[in-house]
């Protein structure tokens, strides 16, 4: 690249520090006989001797060690004959040490015509050094991709490199003396001369700077990193500045894929998190548009087949059949008019053969329309009212992916962008495909947990008894409240005994689903056959105990009390259950202490029966953990809130139990059987 000029371009400056400063050249001058003549500075620093020391002395006596005395003298005698010599030569230093010189000489001719020479020398190892990394700036600033240019201090263009001759599009010489407006001017030119000038004046670097733009090599707008730096003299001197320049379309355009990458697979994070935290189908479904929107789209909406929300099952749709649809989410990332648009939440509607949700669930397929146009939008919207709200919102992309799980579809969750400009592509349907699999999942595993649930609770309603009838000196009052979430296996009944003596049962056996039923119904029927044979309460847990144990793994807890009104007295065994409440007439309360036991199906325990007065207006409460036990409450809490609430109480049964359900289990996670009794006067 060229050299800097300062001030006006005739004015030619020499600035110090450069080269031959660095290269320290000494100058010798030898008259014809070989005597030094003329000594400079810079030769004392490269051979030790001073000026007085080394005039009037003979180059070869002085400065040559003896072996190489006689050849010093035949490359003297050729210069002196007129001839020019360069090369390295050793050359003995003050301190007795030899070092190689590197010489260039020539020969003089004073005025009196008397023969003189003229040696330039300098170290060898320094002159090697700098011829080193002078080939190595040269061959870097050449042969590098980034592009490197130099400017004076009017920021005029005094070089650049073949690289950015490239990206400019322009040869060097076409851009020197000019500045950068004047040969770029659809560069960011206002950006790019404020950094320069902003370098020059404080000196400090500006790395990786960014602007966009177009040159004679790229028409079309690209983008450009640049890094700035002063150049100064050894002096600080300002000699100008120098740019690198590297197109980096490429690297922000694979910035941009992998920061959507990233999101994408954010996205899909955030749904295996968000989605299927309950088994509620509809709240599955909710979730699913909560993921959806934003991130993906402005506007989406979870539309399920009717018979997978009725009925639990699926049922493939012809080429001209209809299809019917529960809608059961929406959701938009902004607030607008446009949501009114899709299906109201938990309506059914009827969709033709030619609508894009029922092709999508026809063919088991994602339908993207990158732009909606009139007659699309009319196979989008559901009516021509809700096509204007879907216009005037500025939906121009939609997209339908069907919820498919385990080879069946379920549903569709439908996408639309209004305020994103950009259009669904490809990759936006990947990343939908895959939200809508793992939710379809979620909806699956809801839709078959209610199919069960629904079974469970249909065997275990079966099996409870019907409500009791009045039995002769008690009050009784009885509550089941099946779990929200999954069907368990509690139980109560009421045995009419011999005697006028009434037999109590709460149990609950562990475990939930059909199965958690089935056992249920049978130590229920259990109990009602042996009940016929008039036991003690310890004999009918161990009767029941034989039997759990019989039935598998059943394992369940349960309070068997026999009350004889008659006599005001109870007999109460336990089978690992928790203690019932007993509210005296007085208003007192406490829990019973009833010897634990260990639950049914355990074996190998003895039972033990307890005695307990009862007088007329006792109330007895016998219950299952789920009134008093839940994930935010523990169980000693719950007895002790429940033993407070029934403290004193004079309600009737009917209007108690309501109490007790709604104060401990507003929503329960776990199944409740409360029974209430309170003998009569």
């Amino acid at each position: 690249m060229h050299g800097y000029t300062t001030g006006h371009d005739d004015e030619i400056t020499a600035a110090p520090g450069g080269l031959l400063d660095l290269l320290q050249v000494a100058a010798v001058v030898l008259d014809s006989d070989g005597l030094i003549v003329l000594w400079s500075p810079e030769a004392e620093q490269l051979l030790g001797y001073r000026a007085d020391e080394a005039l009037g002395h003979g180059a070869d006596d002085l400065l040559v060690s003896p072996d190489n005395r006689r050849r010093a003298r035949d490359l003297f005698a050729q210069v002196r004959s007129g001839a020019r010599w360069a090369g390295v030569f050793p050359m003995q230093h003050k301190d007795g040490t030899e070092r190689p010189v590197e010489f260039r000489t020539m020969r003089l001719r004073a005025r009196d015509g008397q023969a003189h020479l003229l040696g330039l020398a300098a170290d060898a190892r320094t002159v090697r050094l700098v011829e080193r990394d002078l080939a190595l700036s040269h061959s870097l600033v050449n042969q590098t991709p980034l592009g490197i240019a130099v400017f004076d201090n009017e920021l005029r263009w005094v070089g650049v490199n073949p690289a950015l001759e490239r990206i400019n599009g322009l040869s060097e010489e076409a851009v020197l003396g000019r500045s950068v407006g004047e040969v770029l001017p659809d560069l960011d030119v206002a950006a790019i001369e404020s950094r320069m000038r902003l370098v020059l004046a404080s000196g400090k670097p500006l790395l990786d700077q960014q602007s966009v733009g177009r040159t004679p090599a790229q028409p079309e707008e690209r983008a450009y990193s640049e890094s700035y730096h002063r150049i100064e003299d050894s002096d600080g001197r300002v000699l100008g500045l120098a740019m690198a320049v590297i197109d980096v379309t490429e690297r922000q355009q694979a910035a941009a894929e992998v920061s959507q990458a990233r999101e994408r697979l954010s996205v899909i994070a955030d749904a295996g998190v968000r989605i299927g935290t309950t088994l509620d189908l509809q709240q599955t479904a909710r979730e699913l548009a909560d993921v959806a929107v934003p991130q993906l789209a402005d506007l989406a909406a979870v539309d399920v087949l009717e018979a997978v929300v009725a009925h639990g099952t699926t049922t493939a749709i012809t080429d001209e059949a209809h299809a019917e649809f529960r809608a059961l989410a929406v959701a938009a990332g902004y607030l607008t008019d446009a949501i009114h648009a899709a299906d109201p939440v938990g309506e059914l509607a009827t969709y033709s053969s030619t609508r894009i949700i029922t092709e999508c669930v026809r063919e088991a397929r994602p339908i993207l329309v990158e732009r909606v146009d009139s007659a699309m939008m009319r196979r989008i919207a559901r009516d021509s009212h809700a096509a204007q709200s879907l216009r005037t919102a500025g939906v121009h992309s939609y997209l339908a992916v069907p919820l498919v799980a385990r080879g069946e579809v379920l549903g569709t969750l439908s996408l639309y962008r209004t305020i994103n400009s950009r259009s669904f592509d490809e990759q936006d349907g990947i990343l939908a495909s895959e939200l809508a699999a793992r939710a379809a999942i979620c909806v699956d595993n809801a839709r078959l947990y209610g199919r069960e649930r629904n079974a469970a609770l249909t065997l275990q309603r079966s099996l409870l008894p019907p409500m009791p009838v009045d039995h002769e000196g008690l009050d009784i009052a009885v509550r089941y409240l099946p779990a929200l979430s999954e069907v368990g296996g509690d139980w109560y009944d009421v045995l009419p005994l011999s005697r006028g003596r009434t037999g109590l049962i709460v149990g609950d056996v562990m475990g939930k689903g059909v199965q958690a039923a089935a056992i249920m119904g049978q130590l229920s029927t259990a109990t009602r056959a042996l009940a016929r044979l008039d036991p003690s309460p310890a004999e009918m847990l161990h009767h029941l105990d034989d039997i759990a144990g019989s039935l598998g793994d059943a394992i369940a807890t349960c309070v068997y009390a026999v009350c004889d009104p008659r006599h005001g007295t109870c007999a109460l065994s336990s089978a690992g259950h928790l203690p019932p409440v007993m509210i005296r007439p007085d208003g007192s309360a406490d829990l019973l202490d009833v010897p634990g036991g260990v639950p049914l199906g355990v074996g190998g325990v003895p039972f033990e029966t307890m005695e307990q007065e009862l007088p007329a207006g006792t109330l007895l409460a016998l219950y299952t953990d789920g009134l008093v036990e839940s994930r935010t409450q523990s169980i000693d809490t719950g007895l002790e809130t429940m033993t407070r609430l029934l403290r004193g109480t004079q309600h009737s049964l009917e209007r108690t139990s309501d109490m007790l359900l709604g104060a401990l289990r507003p929503g329960p996670d776990d199944d409740v059987a409360l029974l209430l009794v309170r003998t009569l006067g």
